[in-house]
């Protein structure tokens, strides 16, 4: 309580459940992390009402493009929660976002973020931008603003949900998409580093509803931990493929989220074609078995949900498939012909699985 001009104690912000000196030591506790999350086009610095970003850089552009998208880490928020470990979400939200530009062939360029809080605890804050900022380094993108946001009554004290945007830029002719994919063409598909960021309420429903596990449950299959399984950062592709297309010809890429690998790949596959892949190509890490037994998952529900080893997708002609092996192989990121493009018969999926998984 305060006092107001009559000496009578008034309601205020604080006692409302928003604590504004918190949020001030949040700010200043994450300026050190935001500072290192920069690009020579960074203008300003934390604290102002917007991020600013030299756009003379698209100068040297024909004709660009730019490119937008946005995204949150849905509830896989519930587990960094449940393990109070908060420096890794951030690494999950930027991959979301700049894994979705990239798939254009736009550079992501700079990012935000917006994290809603219940109660601000200054230390945690911090390391949840903390973890955006090493997300917005591996992407070769900016962090140039963001806003913590105090909704008491609305979230419990330790609940949080984290969402951001991002602004990549591509040249017109460099646009990467359907259209460009051909009959013959070759599916390459990119390793993932575990479950990444989708999936998370079956997921959750699975381990800790159906078959009761604890977060510290150690799992056999994982070698570590439950939660330490569930928390591993997305992995974020945005490079290579910047790589990848700058090397040799890329006709699409497709970033496998919600909805599966058929699903994500059909979106980049024109009329009167199909991607066929090959289960026989991959072994899917543990986790997906696991949960899948663990729940009693039927094999086209998972497959439905969660991507199943494969995290990103290039579809390229032939005549590049070793170049691309090489060049992921190169930077470190597992990679194998997956299947084909083909034409479509009728009636038939834009993208189809065949086959069954390697062991």
């Amino acid at each position: 309580m305060t006092e107001n001009a009559s000496g009578v104690s008034g309601v205020s912000y604080a006692a409302a459940g928003v604590d504004i000196e918190a949020g001030e030591t949040a700010v200043e506790l994450m300026r050190t992390w935001v500072a290192k999350a920069q690009r020579p086009e960074s203008v300003g610095a934390i604290g102002g009402f917007a991020g600013l970003f030299d756009a003379s850089a698209l100068k040297g552009y024909r004709r660009p493009l730019l490119a937008s998208a946005t995204d949150g880490v849905g509830t896989k928020v519930a587990v960094a929660q449940r393990m109070d470990v908060h420096d890794t979400i951030g690494r999950d939200l930027v991959a979301m976002v700049v894994d979705d530009l990239v798939v254009c062939g736009a550079e992501p360029l700079f990012m935000t973020d917006y994290v809603c809080v219940g109660k601000v605890y200054p230390e945690r804050v911090a390391a949840i931008v903390k973890g955006v900022a090493e997300g917005c380094t591996l992407a070769g993108c900016a962090l140039v603003g963001g806003e913590t946001a105090e909704h008491p009554g609305l979230l419990g004290a330790e609940e949080y949900d984290l969402a951001g945007a991002g602004t990549g830029v591509v040249e017109a002719d460099a646009l990467l998409g359907a259209e460009r994919v051909r009959a013959g063409d070759v599916v390459v598909a990119l390793a993932s580093s575990g479950l990444h960021s989708n999936g998370y309420s079956l997921v959750r429903h699975v381990f800790f509803d159906l078959a009761g596990w604890s977060i510290e449950r150690h799992v056999p299959e994982f070698g570590r931990t439950l939660g330490e399984e569930l928390l591993e950062p997305t992995r974020i592709y945005s490079l290579d493929c910047l790589a990848l297309a700058r090397a040799t010809e890329v006709h699409a890429f497709a970033h496998i989220t919600g909805g599966g690998l058929a699903a994500n790949v059909a979106r980049v596959i024109p009329e009167g074609l199909a991607a066929v892949i090959d289960r026989a190509s991959w072994a899917p890490a543990p986790v997906f078995d696991v949960v899948g037994a663990a729940g009693r998952v039927a094999r086209g529900e998972l497959e439905r949900t969660l991507n199943m080893g494969v995290g990103m997708v290039a579809v390229v002609p032939e005549a590049s498939v070793d170049t691309a092996l090489a060049i992921l192989a190169a930077r470190g990121v597992p990679a194998w012909v997956a299947g084909r493009v083909e034409a479509r018969g009728s009636g038939a999926d834009a993208a189809t699985l065949t086959g069954d998984y390697a062991r």
